[in-house]
């Protein structure tokens, strides 16, 4: 059975997707939380209504959870909306071979890649370095949020690493950085040669894949 990197790719940037959606599902469920939170509730400060914190309180006690920066959850949220619309645009490209825009080559989609990415990983490592260990407050479901926020980003940013990897090694393979980011092309052949391929002909400008030069 011939490798067909188009279809794994396809299944790749569809996981990408999957665990955006997921972040992007928990972030919403923590923004609604923060913004909605009881005033009986055992992390607001356990409804009090002083703002002091004891001296023996650290900032990590469940009840200082909610002070703790949640900008960065606004950032992952965002970042997973970005992120499945990407990964929708890629998956449709792929698999109609759409050539002709800006963002349909190879170069396009190493550009929107290190943007998307960049976003992970600097998300994904400020959740990480507030929330990345609560098992002190399990019992809680807005630790348990958390906690599943930072794994979910660390797996959505370990897949986009991967395809980045994959879509890179494949560009010096072939010379495609101007190619379509489909990956479905052959180089021209002679008219009395061609043989009704599912593939696309190669573009002109485009050096071959491998030349005896």
């Amino acid at each position: 059975m011939p490798f067909d990197l188009p279809t794994l790719r396809k299944i790749a940037y569809g996981v990408f997707a999957f665990f955006s959606f997921v972040v992007f599902c928990l972030t919403i469920a923590r923004l609604a939380y923060t913004n909605n939170l009881p005033r009986g509730d055992p992390l607001n400060r356990g409804g009090g209504t002083s703002m002091a914190r004891p001296r023996h309180a650290s900032l990590r006690h469940p009840v200082y959870l909610l002070h703790l920066p949640d900008p960065d959850i606004v950032e992952l949220l965002v970042t997973s909306m970005m992120s499945m619309a990407w990964a929708s645009f890629l998956i449709y490209t792929i698999h109609k071979r759409v050539e002709g825009n800006l963002v349909s080559t190879f170069r396009g989609e190493l550009v929107g890649l290190a943007i998307i990415w960049l976003f992970w990983i600097v998300g994904t490592s400020i959740a990480t370095t507030f929330w990345g260990n609560l098992g002190f407050c399990s019992e809680f479901e807005a630790c348990r949020v958390l906690s599943a926020i930072v794994a979910f980003s660390w797996l959505a940013w370990l897949t986009l690493t991967l395809i980045s990897g994959v879509s890179v090694t494949f560009i010096i393979a072939n010379g495609a950085l101007l190619e379509p980011l489909h990956g479905q092309w052959i180089p021209a052949l002679p008219r009395d040669l061609e043989t009704g391929s599912q593939y696309t002909e190669r573009n002109p400008r485009s050096r071959p894949v491998s030349t005896g030069a």
